[in-house]
């Protein structure tokens, strides 16, 4: 038991406040703008995305939205699993003089207001822990560049520890592996394990000297590539895989979500079509790279992939739930804070 007072901050991607056309504007700028996730310099950035993606994509995107809160009794899943690990991590810390918070990297509850007060609450240590299993500067490096950016402002800093990734912790990986146990796996023709895209430019500059291209991120993490997304999903699936007995053969990993075709490859849109024209009939999908089911697992992979798939001869797609807040994900988050008090 810890004498220190420890506050813990929890941060997720983030949602619309609501499928208001509003509301998803609002998210979408905030989100578009970071120059983390569209890095380009600042004034092409500007114009391109207040000038053309927002209002036309915001409206479009409002509607996929109604589609998500439609499908989870009109709440944002993300808010829901997110606010669930919370009270599930916060029981596993009893009386404990540990204090559970979350907040989004993009719009509500904002990082801002949640770390004033948990700068007003004078813990001696904060952890912070951004919720996805494997580094990009679009996501875990964004929530982290906002939390230095607002502590750095506070008079008094107290001691502050961050985890980076977290893709190789057995809980998150059990926590998967257990999920797929609701499904006999042998009933499939093909699986897959699609993760979000990212542009090839981004996992490059991980390496200061090279590309991506010239490490070998399919089949190992090395300490040149221990940080690169492409590297960590590949050594993900390879977890997952082996708990499950799946030989290398029995899967493929693709990337989802692009925006063009400098982006990492395989697409998972391609290969659900290609599967398709092949004969496959029934596909299980995993999505590790979200710890909560969002857009991108429940409307994408759930929705859009299988329509894919049916227009080219295929019957099912079937999505395995994200790790949400299974038993062992909530034993993850627990081990990541207690070894790090």
């Amino acid at each position: 038991m810890t004498t220190k007072k420890t506050g813990v901050l929890l941060i997720q991607l983030g949602t619309p406040d609501s499928p208001s056309t509003g509301d998803v504007r609002r998210y979408l700028s905030e989100f578009l703008n970071d120059p983390r996730v569209i890095d380009i310099p600042w004034l092409p950035r500007k114009l391109l995305v207040n000038g053309i993606i927002v209002p036309f994509r915001a409206p479009k995107s409002a509607k996929i939205y109604k589609e998500l809160w439609d499908l989870s009794n009109g709440i944002s899943p993300l808010m829901t699993h997110t606010q669930n690990v919370v009270k599930l991590v916060q029981e596993r810390f009893g009386s404990e003089n540990v204090t559970i918070e979350m907040a989004m990297r993009y719009q509500n509850p904002s990082m801002d207001s949640v770390l004033d007060r948990m700068r007003k609450a004078n813990y001696d240590q904060i952890i912070i822990i951004p919720l996805f299993p494997q580094y990009a500067s679009a996501s875990s490096g964004s929530a982290m560049d906002k939390a230095m950016d607002i502590i750095k402002k506070w008079w008094v800093i107290p001691e502050i520890k961050i985890v980076s990734q977290f893709y190789d912790h057995e809980g998150y990986i059990d926590s998967i592996v257990e999920r797929a146990k609701a499904f006999d796996v042998s009933s499939y023709d093909k699986i897959m394990f699609s993760y979000h895209g990212l542009p090839e430019r981004q996992v490059d500059k991980v390496y200061d000297d090279g590309l991506c291209s010239d490490q070998p991120c399919e089949l190992e993490v090395n300490d040149h590539n221990k940080f690169c997304y492409k590297a960590t999903c590949y050594a993900t699936t390879r977890l997952i895989a082996a708990k499950m007995g799946l030989k290398e053969g029995d899967y493929v990993v693709s990337f989802q979500s692009r925006l063009d075709k400098k982006w990492i490859e395989p697409f998972s849109d391609k290969i659900i079509e290609q599967w398709g024209k092949e004969g496959a009939k029934r596909i299980l999908a995993f999505s590790p790279a979200f710890v909560a089911d969002c857009l991108e697992t429940l409307i994408e992979i759930g929705g859009e992939y299988q329509e894919i798939f049916e227009e080219h001869g295929g019957e099912k797609v079937q999505l395995v739930p994200s790790s949400n807040d299974h038993p062992r994900f909530i034993d993850c988050v627990e081990d990541l804070i207690r070894t790090r008090m």
